[in-house]
């Protein structure tokens, strides 16, 4: 699994994450990129973005 400083670097580097997260609403992504230090891998994105959506169910 690759590990990343952050989301930013993520997203500049990983194309499967990237648009993993511009299918995303905007109101998810928004929450995701006030706590992007914390995301480190896709995995970590993904299952932080399936919480918040399950959240909204």
């Amino acid at each position: 699994m690759n590990r990343y400083h952050n989301l930013t670097e993520m997203l500049a580097i990983n194309r499967s994450a990237h648009a993993y997260f511009d299918r995303l609403p905007d109101r998810i992504r928004r929450k995701i990129i006030e706590h992007g230090d914390c995301f480190h891998s896709q995995a970590e994105l993904q299952g932080y973005a399936e919480q918040l959506l399950h959240q909204e169910e």
